[in-house]
């Protein structure tokens, strides 16, 4: 979410249930299509983002690319400082409008859908001059907002149990646009609406838990595609005045509590719980999850794992992508120990391992997981099997299986599949595995690795 301090410390806000205005346009319940896993480039500039398109994405499976925010936006080299716009022009540290627009048809040509992260609860605090050269104070905007279209509390939200608080006050600070107002609704509409002008196939909305969802509704409305895809960012916390299924009407909510309760499973307790993850542990419906292992927030407040959880952080994304709960994003950062710091090199990826950048979206064990989930679509999951502790091993009806062993040793044993009689390819190790004609499979799993195969795969 977009909770940060003007330090760029992060504080999680949360979300959950009232049903409030339902839109009358149809909300996708998942990313529309045949692939539904998004790579989110985390600060990505959109060079890079339509090169990994071409090189990695399309060829991979992935049906999405999330962009960071392409909003002019305060100066600085804070990540954060993406979150904070001063305008709606295409004008951040990521790259221009005619960059923008040459990233989406790059995409598009990959076979890869472009999804923006849009940030339209608030505007920036402090004043000065933003990336693409405009002039702003807090409150004030030229051409864009004035003092009259932010909501009439401007201290800091506080009360997360007060729905007015966490709804009409500021963002750690931030100046927190009056959706409710005709003008605003229409400005970001505006926005929204320049963006799918370039070809945009969907929407994150940012902290979408601070703005009313009959607000975010109308907003919608407004679009030249109304039942354009969108996610919205609304953190789940017990007891809170305002709840992520409130926001359901309007497209899928990102369900966090899939990630924290996957942190908790994956490093102190038993993978054999997982049997039943998502709606079995009082999730949203699979229909309107957005789900993940980490997101940029998260893996630097500590409340997710992240890539230096290592074998663990793996195996969650293969696991993910394996299991059918929510429609899956793959974060995709660069490493830090400064949580404010920005990305390496401005945002220009020349290769991924190099100056940085993690590059989770393209890790064998990872990106081989996007075709078998792809293969696998509409598949239950069948023959689960555990040992009780932390090895697991399910299929995807007569389309896949998967094992993975988190235990501290190796693992032989012989698996019940649903798959015909053949050779697969083991698309973890790239080697082949046989399932004979009782689909019945015998494999050697060494600790913490995985095994996954899918109909069609019979080769590598």
């Amino acid at each position: 979410m977009a909770s940060r301090t003007l330090s760029g410390a992060l504080a999680l806000a949360a979300g959950a249930s009232i049903a409030l205005a339902v839109p009358t346009t149809t909300a996708y319940a998942s990313p529309p299509g045949t692939k539904d896993v998004t790579a989110v480039l985390f600060e990505w500039n959109f060079a890079s983002v339509a090169k990994e398109c071409t090189n990695t994405l399309g060829p991979n499976g992935y049906g999405y690319v999330q962009v960071s925010p392409p909003a002019e936006h305060i100066q600085g080299s804070q990540w954060w400082t993406s979150y904070q716009p001063v305008s709606y022009r295409i004008a951040g540290r990521l790259g221009d409008a005619t960059a923008f627009k040459n990233m989406i048809d790059t995409c598009h040509a990959a076979g890869v859908k472009v999804v923006v992260d849009t940030v339209v609860n608030h505007m920036s605090a402090g004043s000065g001059t933003g990336t693409g050269g405009s002039s702003y104070s807090k409150y004030t905007y030229p051409g864009l907002y004035s003092s009259f279209d932010f909501d009439d509390c401007t201290a800091t939200i506080s009360d997360y149990s007060n729905r007015a608080n966490v709804q009409n006050c500021e963002l750690v600070g931030l100046a927190d646009l009056d959706t409710g107002e005709e003008y605003v609704r229409s400005a970001i509409a505006g926005y929204m609406n320049s963006l799918l002008g370039h070809g945009v196939d969907g929407f994150r909305i940012d902290a979408a838990k601070h703005i009313p969802a009959a607000d975010l509704a109308n907003i919608k409305s407004r679009l030249n595609n109304p039942s354009v895809y969108w996610k919205q960012e609304a953190i789940h916390g017990s007891g809170e005045a305002v709840q992520p299924s409130e926001y359901t009407g309007n497209g899928d909510v990102q369900e966090f509590r899939y990630a924290f309760d996957l942190k908790r499973v994956f490093n102190n307790e038993n993978l054999a719980y997982l049997k039943n993850y998502g709606e079995g542990w009082g999730y949203m419906n699979s229909s309107v999850a957005g789900v993940f292992v980490d997101n940029h927030d998260t893996e630097r407040n500590g409340s997710t794992l992240s890539y230096k959880d290592n074998a663990n952080y793996t195996l969650a994304n293969v696991f993910m992508l394996a299991y059918p709960y929510g429609a899956p994003d793959v974060n995709s950062g660069y490493e830090f120990t400064d949580h404010d710091a920005g990305p390496p090199n401005g945002g220009a990826v020349s290769a991924c391992w190099q100056s940085g950048w993690k590059c989770q979206h393209a890790w064998p064990e990872i990106m081989r997981m996007v075709p078998f989930r792809n293969a696998t679509r509409g598949e239950a999951v069948t023959d689960w099997w555990d040992n009780g502790g932390d090895a697991i091993a399910f299929g995807r009806g007569g389309k896949g299986f998967v094992a993975i062993n988190h235990e501290s040793g190796s693992l032989s044993r012989t698996y019940q599949t649903s798959l015909a009689a053949g050779t697969y390819c083991n698309v973890q190790n790239n080697t082949t595995v046989t399932v004979n004609s009782s689909g019945r499979l015998t494999a050697t799993l060494g600790s913490n690795t995985a095994l996954a195969i899918y109909a069609g795969k019979t080769s590598c």
